[in-house]
């Protein structure tokens, strides 16, 4: 209902509703940051082989120099060729692993949802009065925190690491290039490292305020979860009418069999049960109808159209209702009365056609 709180949590059918709209749980600070630190990982391993393939490109055309080329389409072809495999052999397997880091953080969180909501043209996403409502919510202010945050743990990093090395600087003209290009790349892996840590905790801190924000976003309120749980059980009176109609035809197959029994056990008016039995078949009697009050007269009323032989035994007819099951054998304890009375019914059949 309109202005009611959402209160309550939300139901495995509330989430995988969202989730088919493509309402999942994600923190993208966390893929970024989880990203960035595998890549600066993977350049730092592969950073020896970088070296090896950039230096031989150089070293091989800028050799070429002392000696003069006739420079024509088939030298700029294997030059392009030269250069392209260095870059690949350089940078494809930073972006190989960059690209399977992305797809495997972003998955451990969506659990590789591909929704095609998300990819559909809406036209309130160009809705002016929405973008201005993003822009001054709470999320837009946390992201506005977060970015200042970044940007000041970021300059004060550089910073620190510029201070701490800047007496160096001044002596890298008058050292070896390649201890000097290996300087600024350790002090750089320093800084990144450092930036990385302290990045961890922010996005530490937006995984959390993510969830709990998804959370609070998928929240029910307590009307949602009663039509809910309509749809997922029914309506309460079209359940019991529906009941009510299953009774009836139960009721309405349970008095169909009631001719074939061999034997109505009765409580005078409380109780029938209805038992046959058929040697070839069964392995003992068989519950084909039973009831109570109104039922049972209604039994015993069909058992005299069609006169099948009703014996009175209270504390057995009692017993039978309680414990058998329609369309069952009889329970065990049973067996013995129930026999007597099935061995008196067929004397009396038998009695009967030696009349006839």
């Amino acid at each position: 209902m309109a202005g009611e709180d959402k209160t309550e949590k939300a139901s495995p059918k509330k989430r995988r509703d969202e989730r088919k709209k493509g309402n999942v749980f994600q923190s993208k600070d966390a893929v970024t940051v989880g990203v960035i630190a595998i890549s600066f990982y993977i350049l730092e391993l592969w950073s020896s082989y970088i070296y090896k393939y950039t230096s031989n490109i150089l070293i091989k055309y800028t050799s070429l120099a002392k000696n003069t080329y006739y420079i024509d389409g088939s030298f700029i072809s294997r030059m392009f060729k030269d250069i392209a495999f260095a870059i690949f052999a350089s940078a494809g397997p930073l972006m190989i692993f960059v690209i399977i880091a992305t797809v495997v953080l972003t998955g451990a969180q969506t659990k590789f949802l591909i929704s095609r909501e998300n990819i559909k043209f809406k036209f309130s996403k160009l809705n002016p009065l929405s973008g201005i409502k993003r822009m001054f919510s709470i999320r837009a202010i946390v992201e506005l925190l977060k970015s200042l945050i970044k940007i000041t743990i970021l300059g004060y990093v550089i910073y620190s690491s510029v201070i701490k090395n800047l007496n160096l600087v001044p002596k890298l003209a008058s050292i070896d290039l390649l201890y000097g290009i290996n300087f600024i790349i350790t002090s750089i892996m320093d800084i990144v490292k450092s930036v990385i840590i302290a990045f961890v905790a922010i996005s530490a801190f937006d995984f959390l305020y993510s969830w709990w924000e998804y959370e609070k976003n998928i929240k029910m309120t307590k009307q949602e979860v009663k039509e809910e749980y309509k749809q997922l059980e029914g309506d309460p009176k079209i359940k019991g009418k529906i009941k009510e109609k299953q009774r009836a035809f139960s009721m309405s197959r349970m008095m169909q069999q009631v001719p074939n029994a061999d034997v109505i056990i009765r409580n005078p008016t409380h109780y029938a049960v209805a038992i046959s039995y058929n040697i070839e078949k069964d392995n003992a009697p068989i519950v084909l109808a039973k009831g109570k009050d109104h039922l049972a007269a209604r039994i015993i009323e069909k058992a005299e159209e069609n006169k099948i032989n009703i014996i009175e035994n209270i504390p057995l007819a009692r017993a039978l209702y309680a414990k058998s099951e329609l369309n069952r054998e009889i329970p065990v304890e049973y067996y013995e009365p129930v026999a007597e009375i099935l061995a008196w019914v067929y004397r009396l059949k038998e009695k009967d056609k030696h009349q006839i």
